[in-house]
């Protein structure tokens, strides 16, 4: 048998193991083009409210990266995963600070 030869004490693994996160987002996805299709067969008074949730979705987003940011992430490494620089990230998401 092999030992490791991590220093586990000095080896910070900052990965939550959560293996729903892709099913979570996956069923959120379908709520939401639900209920755009809910409007769009005549539910006009939801309509507000279906735009209102883009507010909520931006709320998401920056308490995502302030819990990131938190749990020791690097604004590069969230850029990364999110397609954009990082000065782009830091400058729309780094005022939760």
């Amino acid at each position: 048998m092999t030992s490791s030869t991590v220093n586990e004490p000095l080896t910070r693994n900052r990965r939550r193991e959560v293996v729903e996160n892709d099913q979570y987002a996956a069923f959120v996805r379908r709520v939401m083009r639900a209920y755009g299709r809910r409007v769009a067969d005549g539910d006009v008074e939801a309509l507000a409210d279906l735009v209102a949730l883009a507010s909520q979705v931006d709320a998401a987003l920056q308490d995502a990266v302030n819990g990131l940011r938190r749990y020791g992430y690097a604004w590069s490494e969230i850029a990364a995963v999110l397609g954009v620089s990082r000065q782009a990230a830091q400058q729309r998401w780094g005022r939760g600070e």
